[in-house]
């Protein structure tokens, strides 16, 4: 979902392209069909292990499922036209471990020039209960919103090919509207009643409606959740997902919803909460929330369609925020000068009866090890000390630490910090954060020692509380990713996770770790990895990587 106004600069031109059936699609001139966009992958600021459009400006993902050949699907908003956000199109990616990813053809093109193809959802109709797909059992249906200056409504179109190309609705919209605040519509397959499940977006009036249908097509409002929660300016990107709970056959429904403006921080927040659903109507198991970050750069995070409620669900967010995601400095002002916007890592979930919280969401980097390079320091007895690493001969410039703090076995023996630096050896400019073990149980950030941005709403310091359990193992368990130009941490397999983004002048290549003031019982072990470089791997000599440029 965007805030901006649709470019016109370029929509004195058009370009028709039909397919098969007949079936127009507006493009620019100087938007590519059939091919992907190349990008170079080679600059400080790019990272390497979270995705990144080619050129261009992305903002949220949609669409994200697992095909039957387990290989996941990534759409996201995205301007191919220019380094700000507008002209909505769906930017395609694809990958088989979430990390290395391989850049498609745009999926989705507007149907004209006052048209954007805004947030939405894909789900996988192996019964063909839409009537698209006769001779298939892996038909994709895309549900969106259409956006026009003067209403929002729910548009569908459907794919033969698994995703990659897509044919309009003839009798679109499926929901119509007569508001221009009615969008992101996500969609489920709800056994119990054999219906599809849709929760949507009434923005201004802080609801979220659900509909329900037979067939994709004919769509029936259902109820609404209303007024719950941090409000904000408006109610966007809703998702709504059934979760496992650790150590347990138990599972529950979450509903996680984003504002914008309006976050405790400032511009751009999410927030879910836990209850139980019906077919119709979702019934929260009391009225708190909890905010899905401590930071200020984890947005409109979507949950792949296609993984089963007895899995750990993933989800990837936009790791920026509204307030200055146009200004950032990993572009310029000509198409093709750099990029705006990276994703998260993805994340893994279940839920979690954490004391005094109750249900949490937990929030880990999912499979990160799968993209470990070389081991770079790993101390399994560690107690009072520093670790220095000089990683500036690491191609990926990315790094993912752990640390655990063990024997913490009552409350009284609680004391100590662990702090981490990584630093530029050019530069001397720097990102810190760290864990206070007591008397808070306090995650910190500290974005603000990098000179490559400047911004007022660039917020630099962030913390947020890791509850100790007395009764459970008596640790406290740190972990993060540092990417170039981003920064993910997480205690205790995310109860808490902070994600932020930064810009240095010269890249970070020093990383410092010391663990101070541990009572004599407890005893800490760390490692640090070097990442692959996801993206070089893939470039040519010149830094490009061109995407998947054969037929599919």
């Amino acid at each position: 979902m965007v805030h901006y106004s649709l470019t016109t600069a370029l929509c004195c031109l058009v370009t028709l392209v039909y397919s098969q059936n007949a079936t127009s699609t507006y493009s620019q001139p100087d938007v590519p069909t059939g091919v992907p966009l190349p990008g170079n992958y080679e600059g400080s600021l790019r990272p390497q292990v979270h995705f990144s459009p080619p050129v261009g400006f992305m903002n949220d993902p949609n669409g994200m499922f697992l095909d039957e050949n387990g290989t996941y699907h990534l759409y996201y908003q995205y301007n191919p036209s220019e380094n700000v956000a507008g002209n909505q199109h769906w930017g395609h990616a694809t990958s088989q471990d979430l990390y290395t990813w391989t850049n498609q053809q745009i999926a989705l093109f507007p149907g004209g020039p006052d048209e954007g193809i805004f947030s939405g959802s894909i789900v996988v109709d192996s019964n063909n209960t839409s009537g698209f797909f006769p001779n298939q059992t892996n038909g994709v249906v895309a549900l969106y919103t259409l956006n026009t200056p003067d209403r929002q409504v729910q548009d569908l179109a459907y794919s033969v090919d698994g995703g990659y190309t897509f044919t309009k609705y003839d009798n679109n919209p499926i929901i119509g509207s007569n508001t221009n605040q009615f969008r992101d519509p996500k969609v489920i397959w709800y056994e119990p009643t054999q219906l599809w499940v849709m929760v949507v977006a009434y923005p201004v009036d802080f609801e979220v409606g659900f509909f329900t249908s037979p067939d994709l097509r004919e769509w029936t409002a259902v109820s609404n959740f209303t007024r719950f929660g941090v409000t904000g300016w408006q109610y966007e990107c809703p998702n709504f997902v059934e979760v496992r709970v650790e150590n347990s056959t138990e599972t529950r429904w979450v509903m996680l919803v984003s504002i914008n403006p309006g976050a405790p921080l400032g511009g751009s927040t999410s927030w879910y909460t836990i209850g139980s659903f019906n077919g119709t109507h979702f019934e929260p198991d009391d009225s708190t929330i909890q905010l899905t970050d401590i930071a200020k750069d984890n947005y409109a995070g979507q949950f792949f369609y296609g993984l089963g409620a007895d899995q750990d669900q993933i989800t990837l967010a936009w790791a920026s925020n509204w307030q200055y995601t146009n200004v950032v400095p990993t572009a310029g002002n000509e198409i093709g000068d750099g990029f705006r916007s990276a994703m998260t890592v993805p994340r893994g979930h279940f839920l979690r009866d954490v004391p005094r919280k109750g249900l949490t969401l937990l929030n880990y980097p999912w499979n990160i090890h799968s993209i470990v390079d070389t081991e770079l320091a790993l101390n399994n007895s560690f107690q009072n000390g520093s670790v220095v690493l000089d990683y500036s001969d690491v191609e990926s410039r990315a790094i993912y630490f752990e640390a655990n703090i063990t024997g913490l076995a009552s409350s009284d023996i609680l004391a100590g910090t662990l702090n981490f630096t990584f630093t530029s050896s050019v530069s001397g400019e720097f990102v810190r954060g760290g864990f206070s073990i007591a008397p808070d149980n306090n995650l910190w950030l500290d974005r603000g020692n990098t000179n490559g941005f400047d911004n007022p709403y660039f917020s630099d310091k962030f913390s947020g509380t890791a509850l100790y359990n007395e009764d459970g193992d008596g640790e406290f368990r740190i972990s993060g990713i540092v990417d170039r130009s981003i920064i993910e941490l997480f205690v205790n397999e995310g109860e808490v996770s902070g994600t932020s983004v930064f810009f240095p002048t010269e890249p970070l290549d020093i990383m410092s770790l010391s663990v101070k003031g541990l009572n004599e019982a407890a005893s800490a072990s760390v490692g640090v990895w070097a990442l692959k470089a996801a993206w070089l791997d893939q470039a040519n000599a010149n830094g490009t990587v061109l995407g998947n440029v054969t037929a599919v």
